[in-house]
């Protein structure tokens, strides 16, 4: 058999594996509960590894490794950042978010952003939170497609086009059968085997340039002093905002509605969040260090890569046999998978249960949900095929977008912060349409976008959030 059968036959098995998941889990979808959170009984290691997994997409397999080979030591920054988003996610967010949405009986984050405290809604907040998922949404899973059409097109003889119907036809089928049961449970199993190839291919890598002496020397080697640097080289000032614009990457994880669901979902027993924290943070200290060594590997070993988001999946073709390299790509499809199926069925509720659209049609509501499910990813499937193939920076703009729009209120409302429905319009509002403006004003050379799309947005909105919150208990 040769080496491209072996990895598409490994690859095949795999996905018939995520096929039947989702077979056995649509028998336990019976409502719209079910379909969007599980019935609330999710296990700390489900819960944890399936989030984990839900916010670390092909950005993290192949865009932080294609960083770490652009940019050298540089990157290293990547890492305190990803992992201060889980450390705010799991200890200041998850404990609070799964007892408020229990209180209010909400199933979407939507809903816990247009519920006030007695009970009402706001339409408006509804309307402009989910406009913002859709927009995101469909942005974020694009890039997902075309991760796996980089993939399979370093792979196999294929083109990207065809790749991308390929990985997206199998991502909607078991979204559709078993809702979140199954998507959470195959995220599980994807994350987990995420975290075992963080694992071997760094090692391997290693191995292979001579261990971290070897990568230091060959750095140096590669004759580009900024690779050596922790700031790029760059003068003080876009220093400065070059830093602070992959720390502000960490400050977007409390807006992602397709992470933090997990934490409504998460079976109120005893221990549930402690366990399920110890287990994300670990999970993202293993992954995050693990892609940063294989992107510096990478460099070091193929100086001369067009597109340094493909050094993962060369690192794996070239140091691996065909039926391992075949479990490591499937990783990589695991991210992408992990991911998109997360954000569909956030978009499905979005439109199914937070926009009521189609209440009156005789479809029930899980089959309205597989509907809108199938049209989004049409959606998706188009827009990756025209739109632009950088997949870092497509997936920086749609997390900065949520992050600034819902994160800083949400934080807020957790802690007991009482908002005014317009207080909490204007902070979703202007934390997004800043981070808009910021990624198309600001010119992608500077060095101070990133700060200026993620950093300035959220802590306008966060501004806007707790003055409304003050406001209130003067008030009250």
């Amino acid at each position: 058999m040769s080496r491209e059968g072996a990895v598409l036959l490994t690859l095949i098995v795999y996905k018939v594996c995520l096929v039947a998941i989702g077979l056995y889990y649509e028998r336990r979808t019976h409502d719209g509960v079910d379909f969007y959170l599980g019935g609330r009984k999710l296990g700390p290691l489900v819960a944890a590894v399936s989030a984990s997994a839900s916010s670390s997409s092909a950005w993290t397999l192949l865009g932080v490794s294609g960083a770490a080979y652009a940019w050298g030591f540089s990157s290293l920054w990547l890492f305190p950042s990803c992992v201060g988003g889980f450390l705010i996610n799991w200890y200041i967010l998850a404990p609070s978010l799964q007892k408020l949405s229990r209180e209010q009986g909400s199933v979407t984050v939507t809903e816990v952003l247009a519920t006030l405290g007695r009970g009402t809604t706001s339409k408006a907040i509804r309307v402009l939170a989910s406009v913002i998922i859709l927009a995101s949404l469909v942005t974020y899973v694009a890039s997902q497609f075309q991760g796996a059409g980089k993939t399979f097109a370093e792979t196999f003889d294929i083109s990207s086009g065809e790749s991308i119907l390929i990985g997206s036809g199998i991502v909607v089928l078991y979204t559709m059968l078993g809702g979140f049961w199954a998507v959470s449970v195959t995220d599980t199993l994807q994350g987990l085997l995420m975290a075992l190839t963080s694992l071997i291919l760094p090692i391997a890598a290693l191995s292979a340039v001579g261990g971290f002496t070897g990568l230091a020397d060959g750095l140096v080697a590669a004759g580009d002093e900024s690779l050596m640097s922790l700031t790029r080289n760059l003068p003080f000032v876009s220093a400065v905002g070059f830093v602070l614009g992959l720390l502000g990457i960490g400050l977007g994880y409390p807006g992602q509605p397709h992470v933090v669901n997990r934490f409504m979902a998460l079976a109120d027993t005893r221990n549930a969040v402690k366990n399920a924290r110890r287990i994300a943070i670990a999970w993202a200290v293993v992954v995050y260090t693990g892609m940063i060594l294989v992107g510096l590997c990478g460099r070091v070993l193929y100086p001369d890569l067009a597109d340094s988001e493909v050094a993962f999946v060369t690192l794996t073709n070239s140091l691996f046999s065909p039926v391992v390299a075949g479990v490591m790509l499937a990783a990589v499809l695991s991210a992408i998978m992990s991911t998109a199926d997360s954000q569909l069925l956030v978009a499905a509720s979005t439109v199914s249960h937070d926009l009521r659209l189609a209440e009156k049609s005789r479809l029930s509501p899980i089959a309205r949900s597989r509907l809108v499910v199938l049209l989004l990813s049409i959606a998706a499937v188009w827009a990756a095929v025209l739109g632009s193939q950088e997949i870092f920076s497509q997936v920086l703009f749609a997390w900065a977008a949520m992050g600034s729009a819902f994160g800083p209120l949400l934080l807020v409302l957790v802690f007991g912060g009482r908002v005014s429905a317009r207080m909490r319009f204007a902070a979703i509002l202007v934390g997004f349409l800043s981070s808009v403006l910021a990624f198309y004003l600001v010119p992608v050379e500077s060095a101070w976008k990133g700060g200026l799309e993620r950093m300035l947005p959220f802590f306008l909105s966060l501004a806007i959030a707790l003055v409304g919150a003050w406001y209130s208990r003067r008030r009250s």
